[in-house]
C-alpha cells in the first residue's frame, strides 16, 4: 500500500462515486480505477461493491476506512503544515458541531474563516454529540464542539463555557405566559426528545432519575429541525438552549420560559483527538471559535457563561 493509494480510497468512500472523486482530486477516473484495483490486489479483498448508486463500501472496505482515515488525515496536515510554517495557515479543516450551536455559529465561522484565512478550506459537519466524538475517535475530524462532561471522553478538550436549557413548547402551549417553570413540572409533561445516544437525552434522564419521574416521550427524533417542527405540531415539549431557537420565538411559532432554580446547564467543549498535532490550520480556527462564541455573546445572541 501506498498513500496515493490510500488518500484515492478516501476520497472514493467519502463521496461514493469515482467521478466525485476524480473531480476533487483532478486524476482522470481510469487512474482513480487502476489505484483502487492495485490496492484490492495487494490486501486480497474487494473494498467496494459497485452498483448503479455508486460505490458502496464493503465489510473489508470500511475496515480500511477505520484504520487509515486518520492516517491519511494526518499526512495531509504535515504538508499543510510545512506549507503554511512561512506564511499564513492553510489546509482543510474538518469541524464537527452539535446542531444547537451550528444554528448560531457556522455561517458567521464560515464567513470570517473566508475572510481572515483564505488559505484554510472548512468543512462543516453538523450532528449530535454521540456521532462527532465517534468521528474524532476514528480521526476523521479534526475538532469539534460538543456538549460534557468532558471526563471519561479521551479526548483532548478546552472548556468553552456553560450553555443553558429552557423548556420549549408551541405557539399557544402558555409557556411565554408562565415565563418560568419548575422542573419536576416539566419533566411530568409530555416530552419529544433525541435518542439514548445523545448528551441531552442522558441530562433530561438524570435529572428524571433523582426526582423519580417516570418520562412520557411521545417521539424521538436524532434531527434538531426534526425535533423543533415536532414541537411545533404541539406533539410535546423539549429542551433545548434558548439561542437555538431564537427565529422560531420571535416568529411566533415557539414560546419559551426559563426552569427555576435547578434549571439544567450543560458544559460545552472544543474537542480533538489526544493522538492528533494539531496543525496551524486548526489552532487557527480554535481561536475563531473562541472569538466568535464571545462575540455571540456581547450581542446578546447567545446566553452562554464563557469558561
Amino acid at each position: 500500500m501506498d498513500f496515493r493509494q490510500l488518500k484515492t480510497f478516501s476520497c472514493v468512500a467519502e463521496l461514493g462515486s469515482l467521478s466525485k472523486a476524480s473531480d476533487t482530486l483532478r486524476i482522470a477516473q481510469p487512474a482513480l480505477s487502476r489505484q483502487i484495483k492495485l490496492l484490492e490486489h495487494e490486501l486480497r479483498a474487494e473494498l467496494f461493491t459497485r452498483n448503479g448508486r455508486g460505490m458502496v463500501l464493503t465489510e473489508a472496505g470500511r475496515l480500511l476506512l477505520a484504520r487509515t482515515s486518520g492516517i491519511v488525515r494526518q499526512i495531509d496536515q504535515i504538508r499543510d503544515d510545512i506549507q503554511s510554517h512561512a506564511g499564513a495557515p492553510s489546509g482543510r479543516v474538518v469541524l464537527g458541531l452539535v446542531p444547537t450551536v451550528s444554528c448560531v455559529l457556522s455561517a458567521r465561522l464560515a464567513r470570517r474563516t473566508v475572510e481572515s484565512y483564505p488559505g484554510i478550506s472548512l468543512c462543516i459537519v453538523e450532528s449530535y454529540s454521540g456521532h462527532l466524538i465517534e468521528w474524532l475517535h476514528r480521526g476523521e475530524m479534526d475538532l469539534a464542539v460538543i456538549y460534557g462532561p468532558s471526563a471519561d471522553l479521551h479526548l483532548s478538550v478546552q472548556n468553552l463555557g456553560r450553555d443553558a436549557v429552557v423548556a420549549v413548547g408551541r405557539r399557544g402551549s402558555g409557556l411565554s405566559r408562565k415565563k418560568r417553570v419548575e422542573m419536576d413540572w416539566l419533566l411530568r409533561q409530555k416530552l419529544v426528545l433525541p435518542s439514548h445516544s445523545h448528551g441531552l437525552r442522558t441530562l433530561i434522564e438524570h435529572a428524571a432519575a433523582q426526582k423519580k419521574v417516570k418520562l412520557d416521550i411521545q417521539v424521538e427524533a436524532d434531527s434538531f429541525r426534526v425535533l423543533t417542527s415536532l414541537v411545533e405540531e404541539g406533539l410535546g415539549f423539549a429542551l433545548l438552549p434558548p439561542s437555538s431557537v431564537r427565529d422560531e420565538v420571535q416568529a411566533g411559532k415557539l414560546e419559551i420560559a426559563s426552569i427555576a432554580k435547578d434549571g439544567p446547564m450543560r458544559e460545552l467543549i472544543i474537542a480533538s483527538p489526544i493522538d492528533h498535532p494539531g496543525s496551524a490550520a486548526i489552532a487557527a480556527v480554535t481561536a475563531l471559535l473562541r472569538n466568535e462564541t464571545a462575540a455571540c455573546r456581547n450581542e446578546g445572541t447567545w446566553d452562554i457563561k464563557l469558561a
